[in-house]
């Protein structure tokens, strides 16, 4: 049975293709994700903690697969709750927001949103770089590319849209830190849009990156959810948070937290008391999804799509948890002696690979061959110096954490000389 709540307009793709298939256009969408090496390289990429340190710790890709999940499950809900708007015919494709969740972390580099950070130092006067906007590129550019071909994924209307969290360009904006979109990127906002995103009248920066479609919007409470809930895991597994310094971060910002937070703050001591957290936490993430509903509005967009048709509403006390969550896992965890130590590491990696591979094809081109022989042919063909500054950043943001490192050892570890991973 046709879905209509789509139409043709929303599964058109960035290029004409002709090919028949059994599957719906989201679902390919979505298969092509999961089949890519870059989707792959995500088990090797920081969450929070290096991968590989411990068993349990999450990366980016068991984080995207259970955003994956949560998305699929908000779709569900909402079809089943809200029958006053949904039916057998017309629902929110659960497909398309998997890939959207799948897709969301495709662009971050190694050592999290640290490496982020310093890729973003790095690449200012070339252009930024923008975890976001990288997955961008990664969907329409990188994916499946051959030597004289960016072909990308060749993806959907809809699905470009629905992982667009920011759509304003990074030179719009007054020397941003983050969220934005590549200034070239503006060919793939107009045909995502139709060239009438201007006729929202939406200003650049937070308005108009708030401006989302309904898969997007269901994508970042998904990721929300997610992340703000097992990131608190992994801590306490971890050791990183523990019922004293709870205790010790409650009496010292009791004044600034609501009852609602305080309450929820002692609910957690009970469960790392009981050892029953893990369960705890676990059974947030349907409170979440329950917490989910949907109500109508209206956008310049609504005579071509139905996908801005809707906004995803999140109950108060929900937010306010989230927010908390979010509030704990920094001031506990990302503001630890050990992840700064972990994040300086990275920085000091990622920086020197940059300079040396800046200096090398960048600046100039030399002779030297840093790069594995596809990368290097790419930079060496291109005239225009921001060109080959964004190709090194594709190959630096595409690295894992353990790749980033043996990059830096090949190039600055006098005592490394082993020649079996050249690849």
């Amino acid at each position: 049975m046709k879905n209509t709540f789509y139409n043709n307009y929303d599964i058109e793709r960035l290029r004409q293709s002709p090919r028949e298939d059994y599957r719906t256009p989201f679902q390919i969408d979505r298969d092509r994700i999961i089949h890519s090496s870059e989707f792959r390289r995500l088990q090797g990429k920081t969450q929070v903690f290096l991968p590989g340190e411990y068993d349990f710790y999450r990366t980016r890709l068991t984080h995207s697969i259970e955003v994956a999940q949560i998305g699929r499950s908000i779709c569900n809900y909402l079809h089943a709750f809200h029958k006053d708007i949904f039916s057998e015919n017309y629902f929110i494709d659960s497909d398309l927001v998997e890939s959207a969740c799948l897709a969301h972390d495709l662009g971050h580099p190694p050592f999290g949103h640290a490496g982020e950070r310093t890729l973003q130092n790095l690449m200012k006067e070339y252009g930024g770089f923008e975890g976001n906007a990288q997955t961008l590129r990664l969907i329409t550019e990188i994916f499946y590319r051959s030597e004289n071909d960016r072909r990308g994924l060749n993806p959907t209307r809809a699905f470009i849209d629905s992982i667009l969290k920011y759509k304003s360009l990074y030179g719009e904006l007054d020397n941003p830190e983050n969220h934005f979109i590549y200034d070239y990127q503006k060919e793939f906002l107009d045909f995502t849009f139709d060239k009438k995103l201007n006729k929202t009248n939406l200003t650049v920066g937070d308005e108009i990156n708030s401006f989302r479609s309904i898969e997007c919007q269901i994508m970042d409470w998904a990721d929300d959810t997610a992340y703000a809930i097992n990131d608190l895991v992994d801590s306490i597994s971890g050791g990183f948070i523990n019922i004293y310094k709870l205790l010790h971060w409650k009496e010292e910002n009791e004044s600034k937290l609501s009852e609602l937070q305080i309450k929820y703050i002692d609910e957690i001591i009970e469960w790392i008391k009981k050892d029953k957290f893990k369960a705890k936490f676990g059974s947030q993430v349907g409170d979440f999804i329950l917490a989910c509903s949907i109500s109508n509005t209206k956008s310049v967009f609504d005579d071509l799509t139905n996908r801005y048709k809707y906004k995803l509403n999140i109950e108060p006390k929900f937010l306010e948890k989230v927010n908390l969550y979010k509030q704990i896992a920094v001031e506990l965890v990302f503001k630890s002696s050990q992840i700064h130590q972990m994040e300086f590491k990275g920085d000091r990696m990622l920086t020197s690979i940059f300079k040396a591979l800046e200096d090398n094809y960048i600046i100039s081109v030399k002779s030297t061959k840093l790069l594995p022989d596809f990368t290097d042919h790419l930079i060496r063909n291109e005239k225009d110096k921001f060109t080959r500054a964004r190709l090194v950043c594709d190959y630096m943001s595409g690295m894992t954490d353990s790749f980033a490192m043996r990059n830096y050892k090949r190039l600055f570890d006098s005592d490394y000389s082993s020649l079996k991973d050249m690849v």
